[in-house]
């Protein structure tokens, strides 16, 4: 390990776990993360492994059975995650995103009947505020939930659930118009409703539907789904926090966590490629000598070292100031916005180093090339970063007259 993404001022229990993870990764997730992600296959002894180590209930508070680590351990295990396997990363991101929620917003009841289980990777969640035709315009959101009686009529569709059929716990995000003060934003109209299910595709309970993983071009092992819902009935109890109205700003709190693990994995993905650009380039000769001894390579490699290294700050530094319970939306946005792009040219880089070889699925550097642009539009696009960014640039450097 050389000297980028150190972290300071980390606890000796952080650096265990994080060695721990480093370990994990570098036994059992490198040596067979080509294979399964060649043949779409779900990591299921990953999956045990973690569960295991106690990742799954890493943030989860000890009251709970978790581990009661702060986002940053959090971040920086997900960034060692991702260096192996961005997929497997995937896997424990919505999971701690519905996890997190249930934390700040849940009841007390909602907090005793999940967190638990939460904790042991018995229950897995997922999420969805996305719809087919409203993407990152969440205020377009067209599924709506319906009280009747002691419970709610859910019918609609919600799209990119990340662990959509492995998942037992589902979160989604849906319009509740009639239950809203007349004259209420748009954004007062949506609640979050948690959907406790089995694991499967199909019909998994009476008018819920998952139909089934959708085919993309990278970021495979994991499921990626939608869920239907056609007068799907859930008691009262499902609705997150108990009121309605607040699930936008609910789902909005739970992203932030989300983009400091996108911009974690944006991170692990981006040393991963790193580390296989400098190897090969000490390796591969031409003209007589290593090309890291040419100076365009040379070059590249500074290059691709600086944006690793700048991503893993600006991460390091978004997740701390969630942990001090700070509001860290700018922070976010720009680690997440930064550290995303910064890993597609560092993997493009890499790639290039690699020359015809990097072409080859013998290569691991042809996998990130396809992970890579996924990590552009998860959790919020790059455009829709740059708009949180402006907005509260504008907020903070507001003329006064």
């Amino acid at each position: 390990m050389g000297r980028l993404t150190e972290t300071e001022g980390l606890t000796d229990v952080q650096q265990e776990i994080l060695t721990a993870v480093r370990d994990f990764v570098d036994n059992e997730i490198i040596p067979v993360a080509q294979d399964l992600e060649h043949s779409d296959t779900y990591p299921t002894e990953i999956v045990e492994g973690m569960k295991e180590m106690g990742i799954f209930g890493l943030m989860i508070p000890e009251e709970f059975g978790g581990l009661g680590e702060s986002l940053l351990t959090y971040a920086l295990v997900v960034e060692e995650i991702a260096r192996g396997w961005m997929s497997v990363s995937g896997i424990i991101n919505t999971h701690f995103i519905v996890a997190y929620m249930i934390m700040q917003h849940g009841t007390d009841e909602q907090k005793a009947a999940y967190l638990p289980r939460m904790a042991t990777g018995e229950v897995r969640g997922s999420f969805s505020m996305s719809e087919p035709g409203c993407g990152s315009d969440v205020a377009a959101i067209t599924s709506r939930a319906v009280r009747v009686g002691d419970g709610y009529v859910l019918n609609g569709q919600k799209m990119w659930l990340t662990n959509g059929g492995s998942s037992t716990l589902t979160a989604v995000l849906m319009r509740t118009d009639e239950e809203a003060a007349e004259g209420a934003s748009v954004y007062r109209k949506m609640s979050t409703f948690l959907i406790e299910k089995p694991a499967g595709f199909g019909e998994v309970l009476p008018g819920l539907t998952i139909p089934g993983k959708i085919d993309k071009m990278g970021y495979k092992g994991v499921d990626t789904t939608e869920l239907v819902m056609t007068d799907f009935e859930l008691s009262v109890d499902a609705l997150l926090g108990g009121k309605p109205g607040r699930g936008f700003y609910q789902m909005m709190d739970g992203v932030e966590v989300g983009r400091v693990n996108v911009a974690a994995r944006a991170c692990g993905l981006a040393t991963r490629a790193f580390e296989l650009g400098i190897d090969y380039a000490q390796q591969r000769v031409t003209f007589g000598k290593p090309i890291a001894e040419h100076q365009a390579v040379a070059f590249r490699l500074a290059e691709m070292a600086t944006k690793v290294e700048a991503g893993h700050q600006m991460m390091v530094k978004a997740a701390r100031k969630k942990d001090s319970g700070e509001r860290n939306d700018l922070e976010a946005g720009m680690a997440k916005y930064l550290a995303s792009e910064y890993c597609k040219e560092v993997v493009e880089d890499s790639f290039r180093i690699h020359g015809g070889y990097g072409y080859s699925k013998e290569y691991e550097i042809e996998r990130l090339y396809r992970e890579a642009p996924m990590l552009m539009i998860g959790e919020g696009t790059a455009d829709i970063q740059r708009m949180i960014i402006a907005r509260r640039l504008l907020e903070d450097y507001k003329l006064r007259s």
